[in-house]
């Protein structure tokens, strides 16, 4: 009699156990906690996470716009086989290698003409820009295609204007020398120290910005100035890193400020698929694929302010681009240290 007592008591207090633990749990305002919820199963641990799911899904958009339906053969991209990882990395590998050995004999030529630039063609230095185009040229030929449209509205190779490009990949500038134009750009300090490719930024004129340095980021506006009054082009990237979604986010107004200020035309650039082949933070992986480069009507800076013209260009940047590749204009990727 007292064992089956016993037994009933304990009983009803688990089930008043069982009937607390079922109670929600009222957490601290503000935290955004709500009642407890079952816990989940943990994913496996190569399973990728879902920021890695969205920046995949993002940048096959952006493969998906590099390819025109409308050639023969072409293929979406959404249909294609996922490539092989190990391929690609090995694909990188001797992509950089072969980048690497194709710059070694222009180097050399760069830094015979050198003394030659400084003293006759300091700004522009289009001899040295001619050797960074054969460069890119015979770097990206055997890896991707690059189309170009909109080619009639690229301002004479003479005319100093401000060249604007969406940012998704370290192959935004192999793929913008193909238009063959004698811009200045500006790149992180930290990259004219790569050997060779770096030292060609270097004797190209290209220019240099520490971005946690303000001074170094007045000094590179001035100079950016100094170029477009002295006849030379400069490509700024307004988003000011890149994207590590292949998304367009919100422009800074540097380069607009600069446009205004010098009174030259912006000519806002679309870069499409280099995202998709090695994207930012990827730079092991060089995926198969093509890149389109869309160049926009020139806008004019007379009687505009950067804000002004800070809008109209990312606009025609964005004009090109699927929706879902697009997000706010006040949505700004954090500086890159």
């Amino acid at each position: 009699m007292r064992q089956a007592r016993s037994l009933a008591s304990a009983g009803a207090e688990r089930r008043a156990v069982a009937r607390v633990a079922a109670l929600p749990i009222n957490r601290p305002l503000g935290l955004g906690l709500g009642p407890v919820e079952r816990r989940q199963p943990l994913a496996s641990p190569s399973a990728p996470s879902t920021s890695e799911l969205r920046r995949q899904v993002a940048c096959a958009s952006s493969a998906a716009a590099a390819i025109q339906l409308d050639e023969p053969g072409s293929v979406p991209a959404a249909t294609q086989p996922e490539p092989n990882p190990l391929l690609c990395k090995i694909r990188a590998m001797i992509f950089f290698a072969w980048s690497f050995f194709t710059a070694m004999p222009l180097f050399i030529g760069m830094l015979v003409c050198y003394p030659l630039c400084l003293a006759f063609d300091k700004y522009k230095r289009l001899i040295q820009h001619t050797m960074n185009n054969i460069w890119a040229t015979f770097s990206t030929g055997p890896f991707y295609r690059v189309t170009i449209e909109g080619k009639e509205n690229l301002p004479p190779p003479d005319r100093p204007v401000v060249y604007v490009a969406n940012h998704q990949s370290f192959m935004d500038i192999y793929s913008l020398f193909h238009l063959h134009r004698p811009f200045k750009f500006i790149s992180k300090t930290s990259n004219f120290m790569i050997p060779v490719i770096g030292w060609s930024m270097f004797l190209t004129g290209h220019v240099m910005l520490n971005r946690v340095d303000r001074r170094s980021q007045l000094k590179c506006l001035q100079q950016c100035r100094e170029l477009l009054q002295n006849g030379a082009p400069v490509l700024f990237f307004p988003e000011g890193t890149r994207s590590t979604d292949c998304k367009l986010s919100g422009f800074k107004k540097g380069a607009f400020s600069v446009a205004a200020k010098a009174g030259v035309d912006v000519v806002p650039v679309t870069l499409i698929g280099t995202g998709a082949l090695m994207p930012s933070g990827k730079e092991t992986s060089l995926r198969p694929g093509s890149v389109r480069i869309v160049v926009h009507k020139p806008i004019p800076s007379a009687g505009r302010d950067a804000d002004a013209l800070c809008d109209e260009a990312r606009n025609a940047i964005a004009s090109v681009l699927p929706p879902d590749m697009v997000k706010s204009a006040t949505d700004m990727l954090p500086d890159e240290h």
